[in-house]
């Protein structure tokens, strides 16, 4: 069964509803046609028992007229074989019949199929058959009276023995083949349209087995246009449309991610490409200054030697501060870090951070603007995340600020969560820049251009580890501005 496709299945399964919904209609035409034939035989033949009773005496004073007896069974089976008289006393006892030996299989027969033949109820009414242990047929009745009292019943089989033999051949020459000929049309046609509906009802949903088989054949061009298929706008729909519109809104679903994915496998190339660039240059650099040491050591003086020493601690520590970053950006995307929440004042925080940057700022004549909101409730997060993120972009607006400029940094309080706003009067953001500037860092090196780095990215996730996101958010005046909220 698991072999054949739907469709064969539901043929399958209608070729057999039909062909036993005919089978029960034909053995059901038999019966009725068989009951009708013997109601109609037992009205016709109701007031023979009573007619016979009338031209016959039976009853004498002495009891049973077995002349009479004699002469009523020999005349009976001569004019119609196919009755079997029998004569029943008061009890429903058989005191005689004309049946060969050996042929009665029960000596009495039940009197209230009797009673409701005399009662006049509805043909056909089946009485007890006097040769068969358990059968029943139509019959005829009379009661036979003597002084006004009924001492007996005379019983009459309208369908014996002998007519049981003839009447099925008869049936089967006649009725059955009849019967047999209507179901084989009745099937024949039924098998026709229903084969025909079957694929009519069938026709979409095998339309969208090919589509499907066609998906894994077809790779992402094949799903891209499934994809692109309309959906349908009827809100009243059958099943296979939703089954449609489910494998359409999937493809969908598949195309997005598969897009997704494949931008993230382009951000991923460019974060290899920057990084390694980023590596590549204070590398180099320390590199050249260490090989110079190495070979012009005896021609080169101490101030000479302590410098390039100098500068080569600073590349590698340029080397060193680059990979710490990743090592934590990279443990920050994997869910390594978790934030270990408690209530704190951002304002106290933020005097701690300022504080860090005292001697830069002191150096570049800049200045630093704290306006904090009075009142302003505590927060939920972690502290050192929320530390680490003021402290990457206030160093970021700092290094991307000209001399004698001004950060600022502003705390209010919106809803149920604390804004943050830190913005610089530096050269800005890029238009080009400005789409990737959280999830890359990039190699543009072009003096007095602002691009973003692993700082940002850092920023963004400890932010998004807090249900937040940072923003870049357009100024009218020179520089950058980064917001961001946080719960109370």
């Amino acid at each position: 069964m698991r072999k054949f496709t739907l469709s064969q299945r539901l043929t399958l399964v209608f070729a057999l509803l039909l062909i036993t919904s005919c089978s029960l209609l034909g053995w059901l035409q038999i019966r009725t046609s068989s009951q009708y034939s013997q109601a109609v035989i037992q009205q016709l033949s109701g007031s023979l028992a009573e007619h016979i009773n009338q031209s016959y005496p039976l009853l004498g004073q002495d009891g049973l007229n077995n002349d009479s007896v004699r002469s009523l069974f020999d005349h009976l089976m001569t004019v119609n074989p196919s009755v079997e008289v029998y004569l029943l006393d008061q009890k429903g006892n058989i005191i005689g019949d004309a049946a060969p030996p050996n042929h009665i299989k029960r000596h009495h027969v039940d009197l209230e199929p009797i009673q409701a033949a005399l009662d006049k109820q509805p043909f056909p009414v089946y009485g007890d058959d006097p040769r068969s242990p358990d059968a029943k047929k139509v019959f005829s009745v009379a009661p036979m009276m003597q002084n006004g009292e009924v001492k007996g019943y005379l019983y009459i089989i309208l369908l014996g023995e002998n007519y049981n033999v003839l009447a099925s051949d008869a049936r089967f020459n006649t009725i059955s083949k009849v019967v047999l000929l209507t179901i084989s049309l009745i099937a024949l046609l039924g098998l026709i349209v229903g084969g025909l509906a079957f694929r009519w009802i069938t026709r979409p949903l095998r339309s969208l087995s090919h589509q499907v088989n066609a998906l894994e054949t077809g790779g992402m061009a094949e799903m891209q246009a499934m994809a692109a298929l309309p959906l349908e706008k009827t809100q009243h729909h059958d099943e296979i449309s939703q089954l449609r519109q489910g494998v359409i809104t999937m493809a969908r679903r598949i195309s997005e991610q598969w897009h997704r994915l494949s931008q993230q496998d382009q951000l991923r190339r460019e974060f290899i490409a920057n990084i390694s660039h980023d590596l590549r240059t204070p590398l180099t650099s320390m590199h050249g200054y260490l090989e110079s040491l190495s070979v012009m050591s005896a021609t080169l003086s101490e101030a000479e030697k302590k410098r390039y020493l100098e500068i080569a601690l600073a590349q590698s520590q340029k080397v060193r501060t680059l990979a710490q970053s990743l090592f934590e950006l990279a443990r920050l995307e994997y869910g390594v870090v978790k934030p270990q929440k408690e209530h704190f004042c951002l304002g106290e925080l933020l005097q701690d951070v300022f504080q860090k940057f005292e001697l830069m700022t002191q150096t570049r004549q800049l200045q630093l603007l704290a306006d904090i909101q009075p009142g302003l409730p505590a927060i939920y997060a972690d502290l050192g995340m929320i530390e680490r993120v003021l402290t990457n972009l206030l160093d970021n607006a700092i290094r991307h600020t000209p001399e004698q400029g001004t950060v600022a940094v502003r705390l209010w309080k919106e809803g149920e969560k604390v804004m943050v706003q830190i913005s610089d009067n530096g050269p800005g953001i890029p238009e080009e820049l400005k789409e990737g500037l959280f999830v890359r860092p990039s190699i543009v090196s072009q003096p007095h251009v602002r691009v973003g780095g692993l700082g940002l990215m850092i920023v963004r996730q400890m932010l998004q580890l807090h249900g937040s996101d940072i923003a870049l958010v357009e100024k009218p005046e020179s520089g950058a501005c980064f917001r961001f909220a946080l719960p109370i």
